[in-house]
């Protein structure tokens, strides 16, 4: 197969990570920016032993569920992967790509996958943005670490974007000095508060005070702003000045969380509520753990219906948040990584809800829950191959799956997060 070769494929079925499936003499060539059903013309740009790499070179015969992206960014940037088709089809690839991913890893799916969906646009609460040499502020292209500088998100809160502006505008004017590597924004679901976070490579202290002042004028609803210096590879970054809040109040599930700069939390502001449902709805008891609990998004939900709620978390940008979150309620917060906890706890708790990052729970964690045994399980995962690898050491543990949910968190991407709840068997 010769890479820049023009060549024309049918395309197959949606795989994970954004690209479809299409087939040349029997080879897989995933292709992103296409639909199935669709006949296109492609270029190879990349032939692995196993499989290629292509782009649409010009589309033959289009999909009747092709549309019109929203954005003009769409294609060059790296952020969205599915706007050229409407929301219900993106639904049912992610729905395809799930169970295709979950039965390839062993798992016996339920017939129905419930899904949770909301608006698809502005739905963002959180972005972080680079800076080109020219100092505008963009996001990452696809196939490319080059900035590619924005004009509109449309999946972002409207604040977000035009703070963006807005601080890009005032480091020219008032901080020239300062040279921003990145910028994070954080806003809470009604965008009456932001924090913001700055990353230069420029290791001299920056005086922010009027930076932040002037700053505040044009984005009254700037609560609170970081510069921090970027250390060298194996360096850990470090504060050089700190402006306002360090932290802000985001009301989720009828209850305001403390959210600290730079702490996880759900990034899409109109699921929020819908996702602690789904996790925590009808589960009560006397003690319920929280492993992976962040500031305590489900375990301060569970708080009203368990005598006990243990929430387990070792990231420092949200174990205070976490304790202040508990406070007054029946959950306690622990500050230790989950493995370690589960190592040392001899309880049996009637309930057990784990949020681990992409790269799951992994064989000891999994083993060690299985031996708790807790009547319920649910596992909220970011990664539908990570889940599968889990869910089959879990079933094979005792528990049985009870049921999948496709939470829809990421519209307009490949990023899909599944609830699954378990009951031992």
């Amino acid at each position: 197969m010769q890479a820049g070769a023009a060549t024309l494929v049918q395309i197959e079925k949606p795989v994970y990570g954004g690209a479809f499936l299409a087939r040349i003499e029997g080879k897989a060539v995933f292709v992103p920016l296409a639909l199935p059903g669709e006949q296109v013309c492609v270029r190879i740009v990349d032939d692995k032993r196993g499989y290629a790499t292509a782009e649409v070179e010009e589309i033959v015969s289009a999909a009747p569920e092709r549309v019109a992206p929203a954005c003009r960014h769409f294609g060059a940037c790296g952020g969205c992967d599915y706007q050229h088709t409407g929301y219900e089809t993106q639904l049912a690839l992610k729905q395809a790509i799930l169970r295709e991913t979950l039965h390839r890893g062993g798992v016996r799916v339920p017939e129905e996958i419930a899904v949770l969906a909301a608006e698809p646009w502005g739905y963002r609460n959180r972005i972080r943005l680079a800076f080109d040499a020219k100092g505008n502020p963009g996001y990452r292209g696809r196939r490319s670490h080059a900035v590619i500088p924005v004009s509109e998100c449309p999946i972002a809160a409207p604040l977000l974007l035009g703070a963006a502006m807005a601080f890009t505008e005032a480091a020219r004017q008032f901080a020239p000095a300062l040279r921003p590597n990145e910028l994070a924004l954080f806003c809470n679901a009604e965008e009456t508060s932001l924090l913001a976070t700055l990353f230069t490579a420029n290791a001299a202290k920056i005086r922010v005070d009027d930076f932040a002042a002037a700053l505040a004028k044009t984005v009254p609803s700037l609560s609170g702003m970081e510069v921090v210096a970027e250390g060298r590879a194996g360096q850990r970054p470090r504060s050089l000045a700190q402006w306002g809040a360090a932290s802000l109040v985001y009301r989720a599930a009828g209850v305001d969380y403390r959210v600290d700069s730079g702490a996880f939390f759900q990034v899409n502001r109109r699921l929020v509520d819908a996702l602690v449902e789904q996790v925590t709805a009808g589960q009560e008891g006397s003690l319920a753990w929280d492993l992976f609990a962040g500031v305590g998004l489900f375990a301060r939900k569970l708080t009203e219906k368990f005598s006990r709620v243990v929430a387990v978390e070792s990231s420092p940008a949200a174990t205070k948040a976490l304790q202040q979150n508990l406070s007054g309620t029946t959950g306690v917060a622990v500050k230790a990584d989950t493995l370690a906890f589960l190592r040392s706890t001899t309880e049996h708790p009637d309930l057990i809800v784990v949020d681990p990052p992409r790269t799951g729970l992994g064989a000891e964690t999994t083993t060690l829950l299985g031996a708790v045994a807790a009547p319920v399980l649910v596992y909220v995962s970011c990664d539908p191959a990570t889940l599968a690898r889990d869910l089959r050491g879990l079933t094979g543990s005792g528990y049985a799956i009870e049921s999948v949910t496709l939470a829809d968190l990421f519209p307009q991407t490949f990023h899909l997060e599944t609830v699954v709840r378990l009951r031992r068997a």
